[in-house]
């Protein structure tokens, strides 16, 4: 009694392999708009928090020095907050200070809040808080800031 030989067919073939891959790259394609969005948000929403850390430290230094601190960067922040994420390299936005215009560090200081590190925000751009509680996006008041940028 002859048996006929049975084949067995193991793996994909390169079509089943392409269709797949094409399934994935169009999933990909349509997901990555909304995960950059994500992430603009997320960077947006740390930047805020900076500033409010900042201006935290600069309220406990008015307390004890009666004048706010400027600063630009490292090598003149100190111990005030600088950047916005957890780390110097991962952040997004750098934070400075200076005195509002038209006042003196005695009165009023500026908080802002730059893109940095690669990051880019052309929709929203700096973000500032002063110590009178007044915040501006890109020279915007926040009222009238597009919504994402809130």
């Amino acid at each position: 009694m002859l048996r006929c030989p049975r084949h067995h067919h193991r793996g994909f073939t390169l079509i089943e392999l392409m269709c797949v891959l094409c399934i994935v790259g169009m999933l990909a394609l349509f997901s990555y708009p909304s995960y950059q969005s994500y992430t603009r948000k997320a960077r947006r929403a740390e930047a805020r928090a900076a500033l409010m850390q900042a201006m935290q430290q600069q309220e406990r230094h008015f307390t004890q020095h009666n004048r706010y601190h400027a600063y630009s960067d490292a090598a003149t922040a100190g111990t005030f907050r600088w950047f916005s994420g957890d780390t110097e390299a991962g952040s997004a936005y750098r934070v400075s200070a200076s005195g509002c215009s038209g006042g003196t560090l005695q009165e009023c200081v500026m908080l802002s809040a730059t893109p940095a590190g690669g990051f880019i925000d052309h929709q929203c751009g700096t973000l500032t808080l002063n110590s009178r509680g007044e915040q501006t996006i890109s020279g915007l008041p926040s009222a009238i800031a597009p919504e994402a940028c809130r």
